[in-house]
């Protein structure tokens, strides 16, 4: 529902629109001008939470603005068993706020021994929701990778479709032949558009997109089968922000950021109104010397931001009424699960994000740290 609050000498001139997935109207009231939506309580379909203190330093920033999150596995050691799972998801519960209602669902982390049977496991375990494939050496603590994912996987990927488990990929190749900015595209090609044809009852989400050839791709294949995650950073940073006033190591993060015809091109996907695409921040959170240093580490932390950032872009799109099946409405569909019932709200109302977040044991500098931001979530 969006509520827009008006003087009357300016409510007589806004159109009235129905809003997406509900029956409900603009409501105008005359108390100034501000606007408010509330909407479905939203999911992070691809999330990264760490472990020991950094778990517990950022989790609470994703418990407080989502219901669920979807967890990837590649700590050290990787979380490559239905066992390692169960442990991991304890540890970010004890990590929570005692009044949360949070939840984590996991992901095994896939490896060239990885066996059918671990599918099983991970599906009876009742927390593990997904399997991470990623391709060995592509971004952080992805060593542990698939090598050869046709040779060694396939018959883990023909239990993962009859368990109904879907794939989440990290869609680059590693070769050091193709371009970083090209990565992405060759991957399709090669591997992806092969593997859908192969096992095409095995779902498949794409994660954290980054090109036009993305998101051709995915609105090509069969919808409920093949869908994407978008991260707020893709939909509103190209290549220039890594480099703009020098080297901005805080923008980096893998899959690099594209140029500004492929910003444009998932914007207007995502903002068109496709199930096809959902909420995936990819937070990825790392201690500022880490980041700031001669052999930087890759990962946006957007997650304090995320909601914020995201409304921004509906709303310069035009296209908030569709912000809510974004958000809240098509992952959980795609996975099969019930969407949530809590609401939130967000209220354009301007607040400036901290310059970092400090802990005993450094500093976490947030996405677009020390900038003003128009829309604050709260729950309702």
């Amino acid at each position: 529902m969006i509520k827009t609050l008006v003087p009357p000498c300016e409510a007589l001139k806004l159109p009235v629109a129905k809003v997406a997935g509900t029956k409900d109207s603009k409501k105008l009231k005359c108390k100034g001008l501000r606007m408010e939506l509330t909407i479905t309580q939203p999911d992070d379909w691809h999330l990264h939470l760490r472990d020991g203190d950094l778990l517990k330093a950022v989790v609470p920033h994703s418990a407080s603005h989502f219901g669920r999150a979807l967890v990837m596995p590649n700590l050290k050691p990787p979380v490559t068993t239905a066992d390692s799972a169960v442990a991991y998801h304890e540890s970010i519960m004890k990590a929570l706020p005692t009044d949360s209602k949070f939840t984590p669902l996991m992901t095994l982390y896939l490896t060239d021994t990885t066996s059918p049977h671990e599918i099983k496991l991970a599906r009876r375990s009742g927390v593990v929701f997904a399997v991470k494939l990623y391709p060995a050496g592509a971004t952080t603590n992805s060593q542990d990778g698939v090598t050869d994912l046709f040779g060694k996987c396939l018959p883990v990927l023909e239990e993962m479709a009859e368990q109904n488990m879907p794939l989440l990929v990290h869609g680059e190749v590693t070769d050091p032949n193709v371009d970083v900015f090209d990565r992405e595209k060759v991957f399709i090609d090669t591997i992806l558009q092969p593997l859908i044809k192969r096992l095409p009852q095995l779902k498949v989400v794409m994660e954290h997109i980054t090109t036009m050839d993305a998101v051709k791709f995915v609105e090509s294949c069969k919808e409920g089968f093949v869908a994407a995650t978008v991260t707020p950073q893709h939909l509103l940073l190209n290549r220039n922000a890594i480099f703009q006033g020098g080297l901005q190591p805080h923008n980096y993060c893998l899959p690099v950021l594209k140029r500004e015809i492929h910003r444009q091109a998932i914007v207007s996907a995502v903002t068109s109104g496709s199930k096809r695409f959902f909420l995936g921040t990819d937070s990825a959170p790392h201690e500022r010397r880490k980041k700031e240093c001669p052999c930087g580490c890759a990962g946006i932390y957007n997650a304090p931001v995320a909601l914020s950032l995201y409304a921004k872009v509906f709303e310069e799109m035009g296209a908030l009424d569709k912000l809510e099946a974004f958000t809240s409405f098509n992952g959980p569909d795609f996975y099969g699960l019930p969407r949530n019932t809590t609401k939130i709200k967000l209220s354009k109302t301007s607040w400036k994000v901290p310059e970092a977040f400090s802990f005993s044991f450094g500093d976490v500098v947030p996405m677009f740290a020390g900038n003003t931001l128009e829309w604050q979530p709260s729950f309702i």
